[in-house]
């Protein structure tokens, strides 16, 4: 069968293979799997039973969650098939941010996963005429649960009237309004219609060395944005079992149990895994401890398809039998193809993970893009570190005079709900314009050197990438977060947040003694540890772009506070703003 609408994937695996474990959640300690039969069968009784509470074709519904789970794929199936939209909405945005995307979209109803969600929708109930009626994944005694709406549409006679609205769903339909939590100003509705996440999922898959059968995905990476949510497809086209992980905290015990083939990571949390596997290390002793870093050594020095020469394999061979086969083991012992996208991941991590051959490989896109345009691959030599791979087929990209990539192609959103404005703003004779800037090599692969708005000029007129600068920098284990900054400032400095959890251990092992992070912080030796690892990250940028200044902040950057967007990307201006006192102590202004 030809998918061209995306709740055909689900049938089409059913056609292909019907599998057990289609998706399965662990609830109260327990996998619970649900088959493909059984997903199909609970999506048309969420068909039947939206029907009769009214629901129409291009009617709104919202899905906020709070984890990744069974029953939001059941309802986003049960909604397309009406020819209606869903709105996935982050669950930590704002109570303000709820009531604007609900009353933008004007949704009617809204599936909530848990009572911290239902809290939040019922304080702004009253703001949003459109509403009808919400449902919880969970049990809440103050909620109407989803359960309902699978009971309203338990009576089949509706399913001819499910099938004709089907069958009215075209390719180009408008599918999902995501909105984008950018970092400034109002989310914006990114309009994405059937065609351009089916033309994404199938285009990606020719990319993702996925073995036949019998294939487990882990799943964490919040399914509101649209990169996580078309890998899901892309998992159901190809006959993959999708099992997700309770929480962020739980993913190491996840693994381990679930033993996934694959699974999609952002940089940040790759950093993390790196840097907990060589904090283990640095525990050991004695010859375990110099193996463990001769190993790290010649992973650190990877190149695919043995490009440095037989000598190198052969001790990469070593290094995997005696130490990687360990971090392999760690991670469920069946992890082949990790896909990392989202933000600039650091080319010593590509490097690492896949000398570990745990094939790391990074991707680009954007919510508007459906979200790849181009992906690494290690297959024919489709990989180089470095870069974000190949272009997808069907998509076509300019680089502008200015370094910005432009993008065409089938995954090119339609464009933002109710805003033609700021739609012809970045869609211009056909191409999509990213914002971000970058250069095709001389093979074809693209790679991204900054954002456009991102970059800034020293008042000596020096260009600076900051995102260069944060990567380089984060590489130090004291660094949990960095922010540069500089513009139209003399020089370029940086706040940082320290990894409070290594920097801890450290002053505990020199004996600094400290009553909070605040007061560590401040403590000379501390300070100094932080200029040497500054001074050494300096080393590999020019002199207008070295960090002059620096400033640590006491607390920890989170989502939850608005120093980062969902996807872990540094909100700066409120950053900025935050750390106010400190900027202007750096630079010496006054206000």
């Amino acid at each position: 069968m030809e998918i061209t609408r995306l709740f055909d994937f689900p049938y089409y695996q059913l056609e292909k293979n019907n599998i057990s474990d289609a998706l399965c959640t662990k609830k109260n300690g327990v996998w619970e799997a649900t088959s493909t039969q059984e997903y199909i069968d609970k999506a048309n009784a969420i068909s039947r039973g939206l029907l009769r509470l009214g629901v129409k074709p291009n009617d709104k519904i919202a899905l906020i969650s709070m984890t990744n789970r069974t029953e939001w794929n059941i309802c986003d199936i049960g909604i397309l098939q009406l020819g209606a939209q869903n709105v996935p909405i982050y669950p930590t945005i704002s109570m303000e941010d709820y009531a604007y995307v609900l009353n933008h979209s004007e949704s009617k109803y809204c599936f909530v996963s848990c009572a911290e969600v239902h809290g939040k929708i019922s304080a702004i109930m009253d703001q949003v005429p459109s509403l009808k009626g919400v449902y919880s994944y969970d049990e809440l005694g103050d909620c109407d649960n989803w359960t309902k709406v699978l009971e309203l549409g338990a009576d089949d006679s509706n399913q001819d009237e499910v099938e004709k609205l089907k069958d009215n769903v075209k390719t180009d339909d408008l599918a999902t309004l995501i909105y984008t939590s950018g970092t400034t100003g109002r989310p914006k509705g990114v309009m994405l219609s059937h065609k351009n996440i089916v033309s994404n999922a199938l285009a990606s898959s020719h990319r993702l060395p996925i073995p036949e059968n019998d294939v487990r995905a882990l799943s964490f990476l919040p399914v509101c944005h649209i990169y996580e949510r078309m890998l899901m497809y892309l998992y159901q086209y190809m006959g993959v079992s999708i099992y997700f992980a309770e929480s962020l905290e739980t993913i190491s015990d996840n693994l381990k149990e679930v033993k996934p083939v694959v699974m999609t990571a952002v940089p940040r949390l790759l950093e993390k895994v790196y840097d907990k596997i060589i904090a283990k290390g640095a525990d050991l002793s004695g010859i375990k401890k110099s193996l463990f870093f001769w190993a790290v050594k010649i992973g650190l020095q990877y190149k695919p398809y043995g490009q440095n020469g037989w000598w190198y394999e052969k001790k990469l061979g070593l290094a995997r039998k005696l130490i990687f086969s360990k971090w392999k083991e760690g991670l469920g012992g069946n992890l082949k193809l990790i896909a990392s996208g989202s933000a600039a991941l650091q080319p010593r991590l590509a490097r690492i993970f896949n000398a570990a051959e745990m094939g790391i490989m990074e991707g680009y896109g954007l919510t508007e893009t459906s979200p790849v345009c181009s992906v690494n691959d290690m297959r024919e030599g489709g990989f180089k570190v470095g870069t974000v791979g190949k272009l997808l087929p069907g998509v076509e990209v300019k680089i502008a005079e200015d370094g910005e990539i432009l993008v065409k192609g089938p995954n090119v959103m339609m464009g933002y709900y109710k805003d033609q404005e700021k739609t012809d703003e970045v869609i211009k004779n056909g191409y999509f314009h990213t914002g971000d800037i970058g250069e095709i090599d001389q093979d074809g692969f693209l790679k991204i050197t900054d954002r456009k708005k991102e970059m800034f000029k020293t008042s000596g007129g020096k260009y600076v990438a900051p995102q260069l600068l944060e990567n380089r920098f984060k590489q130090s284990l004291f660094i949990e977060q960095i922010m540069v900054v500089g513009d139209g400032e003399k020089m370029p400095a940086a706040l940082i947040q320290p990894n409070f959890e290594f920097l801890t251990d450290w002053a505990d092992k020199k004996g600094i003694s400290y009553t909070d992070h605040a007061d560590l912080i401040s403590q000379e030796r501390v300070v100094k540890r932080y200029q040497k690892e500054v001074d050494e990250a300096n080393e590999t940028f020019a002199k207008w772009e070295k960090v002059k200044q620096f400033r640590l902040t006491p607390d920890t950057w989170s989502v939850e506070e608005g120093h980062l967007t969902p996807t872990m990307k540094l909100k700066r201006k409120i950053i900025k703003e935050k750390y106010k006192p400190l900027y202007n102590d750096i630079y010496g202004h006054t206000e």
